[in-house]
Order: structure tokens, then C-alpha cells, then sequence
């Protein structure tokens, strides 16, 4: 147990115009999903197909941001959620800065999503 095992990089699934934004901008504000909740939503590596699956369905040209969660300190708070499973929400902007990767939205043969890789 404890906070020492949570991931330190976790995964934001963004459209085409909102990473237009981010790069454009230098920070994302969230979906609108997230502003309506009060935070922005991503998801662990372990959590990220199910969560294109489930809110990102038949949508195409979507991109994913790897962000270090180290880098944003007490902005990131581990939450129950989905089947009480802990997610990471950041309380505030999303800056580019913090993003070591990111890439357009592609499966694996098993159906995976596939994490974008640095450089």
C-alpha cells in the first residue's frame, strides 16, 4: 500500500483542438467533463484503454499526453473512482511543461492502447 506505489506518470486522452490548445497555450484548462467536475481526469497506464473504451468510443484523431505527476506536487490528488479504483485528478491547470511525451492514439494487437514514448 501507500502513496510511494502510485505511478509517477499518468495519461491524458486529448482531441485534436484540445491539443492544439495545449501546445498552442502552454497549459490545458480540461474537457469539459473536467471543468464541470473541478479537476482533470487522466488515467494510469493500467487504466488507460478502459477509459478510451468507455469515454472516448468511436472517436478518431485523439492524442495522449504521458504527464509527470512528480513535476505538479499537491496539484495531484489519488481519488476513488471507477469500481473504487484510484485515479490521479489534478486540481488546476494542465501545463505543457509537465508532458514527457505524447502522440497520436494507436492500439496494439491486442486492442491496447499504445503509451507514447518520449522523443
Amino acid at each position: 500500500g501507500g502513496m510511494s506505489d502510485l505511478p509517477t506518470v499518468a495519461y491524458k486522452v486529448l482531441t485534436r483542438p484540445q491539443m492544439v490548445e495545449l501546445e498552442h497555450v502552454g497549459a490545458f484548462k480540461g474537457a469539459p467533463i473536467d471543468l464541470a467536475d473541478g479537476y482533470i481526469h487522466l488515467s494510469t497506464a493500467a487504466q488507460l484503454t478502459e477509459t478510451v473504451d468507455k469515454h472516448f468510443a468511436g472517436q478518431d484523431d485523439l492524442h495522449v499526453l504521458a504527464v509527470y505527476l512528480a513535476a505538479l506536487g499537491d496539484a495531484v490528488k489519488w481519488e476513488p473512482s471507477r469500481g473504487g479504483q484510484l485515479f490521479p485528478h489534478i486540481y488546476g491547470d494542465l501545463p505543457l511543461n509537465v508532458a514527457v511525451a505524447y502522440g497520436p492514439l494507436e492500439r496494439d494487437e491486442a486492442g491496447l492502447i499504445k503509451l507514447p514514448v518520449a522523443g
